[in-house]
């Protein structure tokens, strides 16, 4: 991720934060804009062609802010963005911004790796641990590895809890090899 993305991001976080918009709605906003012009060559080519003006560029955009249901403060910055023919680089601001929301909300990323599926009561447990562990909010997200034979490896950030039973007989060895 580029610098000038997250530059972008945090502006658009600051806005959205002073205004009190619903960051989830500012984020689903970005990402519906993102896909639509992902999804349309023509539309991409309109709105960086060069020798289409910026006047017809936000007639456009402006429509398409009206069929998403865009917030002004998102259209603004799409503008912007558009403006500082930096398009190419929405969608890692849209990811970026993504980022900062969830700080702002108190929330954090979790991945969390078991042996085997978990039942929704084993997930809500875990989920309130690692909460603990972050200090508030998770967003959590699930994968299965076989080679942990069972418990789970929660990655938080840059941190990574190892509960796992192949980590558990790993330091039973180097435990007995000391020995």
């Amino acid at each position: 991720m580029s610098v000038l993305s997250l530059r972008y991001a945090h502006a658009l976080a600051s806005v959205a934060a002073s205004m009190k918009l619903d960051t989830a709605a500012v984020r689903q906003q970005l990402d519906d804009f993102a896909q639509t012009l992902a999804g349309s060559r023509e539309l991409h080519e309109v709105l960086v062609n060069p020798s289409i003006s910026g006047e017809q560029k936000l007639k456009v955009l402006d429509a398409i802010a009206a069929k998403i249901g865009m917030f002004p403060q998102v259209r603004n910055f799409v503008a912007v963005v558009m403006d500082h023919n930096r398009l190419s680089e929405l969608s890692e601001m849209v990811a970026e911004y993504g980022v900062v929301a969830d700080e702002q909300d108190g929330f954090a990323e979790a991945e969390i790796t078991s042996a085997h599926p978990l039942n929704d009561e084993d997930r809500a447990q875990l989920e309130a641990q690692v909460a603990k562990l972050a200090g508030g909010r998770i967003r959590a997200t699930y994968s299965e590895d076989k080679t942990l034979l069972g418990g789970a490896v929660v990655r938080l950030g840059s941190t990574v809890y190892d509960g796992s039973i192949r980590a558990q007989l790993a330091q039973l060895k180097q435990r007995l090899v000391n020995a």
